[in-house]
């Protein structure tokens, strides 16, 4: 019988080459112990509201009165909702005159695209145009559009951080271009080290590949890093010189956990060192309202913002963003309410800022007891969680569970993720999902757990542990 198109043999091999850690193999047993009746702590993912974590009250009203515009013909609608809920919902209908049911411009609406270019001018103090901002259902959508566009073939290289978010190693090889690796230094906490982003660079140009774009995500995912204005700089003036697009994944930054290294915008920085890099540098900058003290993912809400694009790529993106029609349009409300949240004097604004802090401050604690944690246990060690919402700590595998590993024919790091979701039900993602060096092993984890949770979580991994380790006779830390 002749193979039919959908048979396995005949797909698109680029399909068949993506992978994707953070819902790969664990995640797939995990869900299985689940059904069969097991406690799971699902870390392998950012989702805050899944973790626990309340939506912020505000954005839910102004959206549940723009999905039941009904409700606010109600004589009693001002017993339900404060004021500026009324009025903000109002404002965003006006936008859409056939309501959350009607496709928006394929760009994102208009007037929110306009919101979006006020919070990045207050933001960085550069003004910005709204013909060159798109929302997007999700950030990630939005990444890979963008790759789409730049990468032409297989010999297009993307510079990318590693560890890095597996959005990217999947993306490049569904859209058949080349992953170029630049290793991230975890001795130095993370920091790019140019001296070997230069050799990377170099030796994928010998192989006959052409590198397009710099990829950056500060803060850092899966590493939790903040990028400082120094480091930021230097990513600038090695992309202007390189003659690369610089794409800088920003969605966590509203998650920053110490006081040292404030988030600073690529675009900003940019912006400081003046022409001629800030005229000429080409930069794409990525938001969400899945993160932050928001944590929305299921909302979908995103949006990109060009720099230095010419008319005629905007063009062409617009083109291709234009067979999906429309972004989700609740998600684009979430983010107009995200970036324009309620002001001082509003009857909302005591309720908002208590609600968020409170977010913000208890993932401060959780990413210092995380840390903690993890550098309490034999044989691990952990940098500190400085932004986004993971840990992403070293375990030092002894070598005997190197070869039970390799016996049982998983990855090190896969063979010791099963083995703690097995025995304690804490959910991970393996670092090989996002890459490592090699004979470096980590996992990631989100700090997203419920913060009472977070002793017996620590303490139940601490048990697992240290009793992997005395199974495999690790080795003390020095």
């Amino acid at each position: 019988m002749a193979r039919k198109p959908l048979d396995y043999e005949e797909l698109n091999e680029n399909v068949k080459k993506v992978r994707y850690a953070v819902r790969g193999e664990l995640y797939l047993r995990a869900s299985e112990l689940q059904k069969e009746g097991k406690k799971i702590i699902f870390t392998n993912v950012g989702n805050p509201h899944a973790l626990g974590q309340k939506p912020l009250t505000f954005g839910r009203q102004v959206v549940a009165l723009c999905q039941a515009p009904f409700l606010l013909d109600d004589p009693h609608v001002g017993l339900m909702f404060p004021a500026d809920a009324i009025a903000r919902a109002k404002h965003y209908l006006a936008m859409t005159p056939g309501g959350l049911g009607a496709y928006s411009d394929s760009r994102g609406i208009p007037g929110i695209r306009k919101e979006v270019a006020d919070f990045i001018h207050k933001r960085d103090g550069y003004p910005t145009d709204p013909e060159l901002i798109y929302l997007t259902d999700g950030a990630s959508q939005g990444v890979m559009q963008i790759l789409n566009t730049i990468i032409r073939n297989e010999r297009d290289g993307i510079l990318v951080p590693v560890p890095q978010y597996p959005l990217y190693s999947a993306s490049i090889s569904l859209y058949g271009g080349s992953l170029v690796p630049y290793y991230l230094e975890e001795e130095a906490n993370w920091s790019l080290d140019f001296v070997n982003i230069r050799q990377t660079v170099a030796e994928a140009r010998s192989k006959g590949i052409t590198v397009r774009a710099m990829v950056i995500i500060n803060p850092g995912n899966p590493t939790g890093q903040c990028l400082s204005e120094a480091n930021i700089k230097e990513v600038l003036q090695f992309c202007y010189h390189e003659n690369l697009v610089l794409l800088a994944d920003e969605v966590y930054q509203q998650n920053i956990f110490q006081d040292e290294r404030p988030f600073i915008s690529a675009r900003k920085v940019m912006f400081d060192m003046g022409p001629p890099l800030s005229r000429e540098l080409q930069l794409v900058s990525f938001h969400t309202v899945s993160k932050g003290n928001w944590g929305e993912c299921g909302q979908r809400g995103g949006y990109f913002e060009m720099t230095n694009l010419p008319p005629k790529t905007v063009d062409e993106i617009y083109k291709v963003a234009s067979i999906s029609l429309s972004p989700n349009v609740p998600g684009q409300i979430f983010m107009g309410v995200m970036i324009n949240p309620p002001k001082p004097g509003d009857v909302s604004y005591p309720k908002f800022t208590a609600e968020s802090k409170y977010v913000h401050e208890s993932l401060r604690r959780r990413a210092r007891m995380m840390t903690d944690g993890f550098n309490s246990c034999r044989n691990v060690v952990c940098n500190f969680t400085e932004g986004a919402m993971y840990s992403f700590p070293q375990i030092r595998l002894p070598p005997r569970a190197i070869e039970a590993a390799k016996r049982a024919g998983k990855a090190p790091d896969v063979f010791y993720c099963l083995k703690l979701l097995e025995a304690t039900g804490i959910s991970t993602v393996p670092g090989s999902g996002f890459g490592q060096k090699e004979g470096v092993f980590h996992l990631r984890t989100t700090i997203l757990p419920a913060e009472e949770d977070f002793p017996a979580i620590m303490s139940s991994f601490k048990k697992f542990n240290d009793s992997f380790m005395e199974q495999y006779e690790g080795y003390s830390r020095m």
